[in-house]
């Protein structure tokens, strides 16, 4: 009987310890409430997304080709190049390395990528179409030194179904934090 007393004792008293120790393994809030996605296939949009990043306190996410692109991939004036045939394909869908991000916790997001022929690398497209953007709010910038928006973002929009998708711009290498902090703030997006 004391046997049984004792072990109801040890029982009762472990009790009130259990939801504490279900509480540890909640999900981590992310850094911010903004999420910088970038694809670049040579730095440029990698720079821009970087000063973005930092100049929102933002969290960074790079969307990695799972085959990486080469020089001769990349070769716009090569009609059988990689990002030629991607680009002429509207059902190409490069697979993306590793996982995607966890985009709870996250309101906005913005999207960055090289304008490729006037339109969006088929793996950003791979990426908005598996993200969950629902309620979610998005920016797209472009890196390019002359190109315009094209249809990329109209094709982002449509692919995604999802989110609510403000006006996208184009930057440079020599764009600076300042200026990518002013369009931000012009869109409504402040930290």
């Amino acid at each position: 009987m004391k046997k049984t007393i004792a072990v109801l004792m040890a029982l009762l008293l472990a009790v009130p310890a259990l939801p504490f120790a279900f509480a540890e393994e909640d999900t981590a809030e992310p850094a911010s409430h903004i999420l910088v996605v970038y694809f670049s296939a040579t730095g440029t949009t990698k720079g821009v997304a970087e000063k973005l990043a930092e100049g929102l306190s933002a969290d960074l996410y790079e969307i990695v080709p799972e085959v990486p692109y080469t020089a001769a991939d990349l070769d716009w004036n090569d009609s059988k190049s990689r990002t030629t045939l991607e680009t002429d394909d509207p059902e190409c869908r490069p697979a993306i390395a590793g996982e995607l991000p966890d985009l709870t916790g996250y309101d906005t997001l913005f999207i960055g990528y090289p304008i490729w022929w006037g339109d969006v690398p088929r793996i950003v497209t791979n990426f908005v179409e598996q993200a969950d953007l629902t309620d979610k709010t998005l920016a797209v910038f472009f890196t390019s030194g002359s190109s315009g928006l094209g249809s990329s973002m109209k094709h982002l929009e449509q692919q995604a179904g999802a989110g609510v998708w403000l006006e996208g711009k184009r930057f440079t290498a020599r764009t600076t934090a300042e200026e990518l902090i002013d369009w931000a703030a012009g869109l409504g997006i402040t930290p």
